[in-house]
């Protein structure tokens, strides 16, 4: 019996050291996030009573948050600055859902990012040039949101960008050229905004190296006034 009771003990003491070893800084992190994106009203809620791995749509390796999806989930208010303390976050997925206010330059703090996804949320403000110092961001979706302002020219600072997706919002001003020197670049997705020089990126043909890139001016066929067309090309033996 008393060798049950000791097990019992060693056993409870072991799985209570397992959910301590995750950081409570980053637990704090979600629970913020939770609060200020009204989660008691998501569609798939967190019990903040079970450990973190155990809540819906967050992925824990390694005793940190390295994945947060939750789309199509009612994800309604603001996105809380703290995100940008996740340090091993790689992916952010939020789409579809009522998330309102700017997007937080915090999250140019997270250097291990790879994917960043808000689409169809109802985001304003700016793209914050901090986003230009995700330096592992493969993929950026920010479609149907209603930003405005410029595109950040640091954005071409993304070496490892692969999807580039802005469509419909209301941005304005000049695409930086120097996307164009993105060699991963595979997708770039632009229209509906009113950028000024659509004539040069009108339709972008991209090869999956990034490393040419044929710029075609359908503007004499074509009035895209405000949209412009982007697609991508299977590798050519040229």
């Amino acid at each position: 019996m008393m060798k049950t009771t000791l097990f019992t003990c060693a056993f409870m003491f072991f799985a209570s050291v397992l959910v301590a070893q995750i950081s409570e800084k980053e637990k704090q992190v979600l629970i913020d996030f939770y609060n200020t994106t009204n989660g008691p009203e998501w569609v798939d809620g967190w019990d903040l009573e079970q450990p973190v791995n155990q809540w819906n749509g967050v992925t824990v390796e390694n005793n940190s948050v390295t994945s947060i999806r939750l789309l199509f989930n009612n994800v309604n208010g603001t996105l809380p600055s703290s995100l940008g303390e996740l340090e091993n976050l790689k992916v952010l997925e939020l789409s579809f859902n009522p998330i309102s206010g700017a997007i937080p330059a915090e999250l140019g703090n997270l250097k291990n990012l790879e994917i960043l996804a808000i689409n169809g949320a109802s985001l304003t403000g700016e793209i914050p040039e901090e986003l230009g110092n995700l330096s592992n961001l493969k993929q950026l979706h920010l479609s149907s949101n209603q930003l405005s302002g410029s595109v950040p020219q640091n954005v071409t600072n993304l070496k490892k960008i692969e999807v580039f997706n802005i469509f419909e919002n209301r941005l304005s001003g000049n695409l930086p050229a120097g996307l164009a020197k993105c060699r991963n670049l595979k997708e770039l997705i632009v229209a509906e905004n009113n950028f000024t020089n659509h004539e040069n990126f009108s339709v972008v043909l991209l090869s999956k190296s990034g490393s040419s890139m044929n710029f075609l001016d359908l503007s004499a066929q074509n009035d895209f006034g405000r949209s412009v067309i982007a697609l991508e090309t299977e590798d050519s033996d040229d």
